[in-house]
């Protein structure tokens, strides 16, 4: 049972840093660091959109966006860590 959980956890780990990463992106694609017209840059940023954002509208529905704010990224990352929290404590 600890290989699973151990993948398990790595599973979650990675997530992480995919979430990590579109944000970060975003920050740079909004401040005009990156170019979407670079295909390598799109190529990433649009393969990252694509993955998160069925994830990121289906919170977006529950929680009410305050002054333009996505909130959903950091909700995704909570419930990451609430979930490698939860594997750690109670299956291990």
């Amino acid at each position: 049972m600890l290989p699973l959980i151990n993948v398990l956890l790595a599973v979650l780990q990675f997530a992480q840093w995919v979430v990590l990463i579109h944000v970060i992106m975003s920050w740079l694609v909004s401040f005009q660091v990156l170019n979407l017209r670079q295909p390598l840059v799109a190529q990433i940023w649009y393969a990252l959109t694509r993955t998160l954002e069925p994830v990121y509208s289906r919170i977006r529905r529950v929680v009410s966006i305050p002054g333009g704010i996505d909130l959903s990224p950091i909700i995704v990352l909570f419930a990451i860590y609430a979930a490698q929290q939860f594997i750690i404590y109670y299956m291990r």
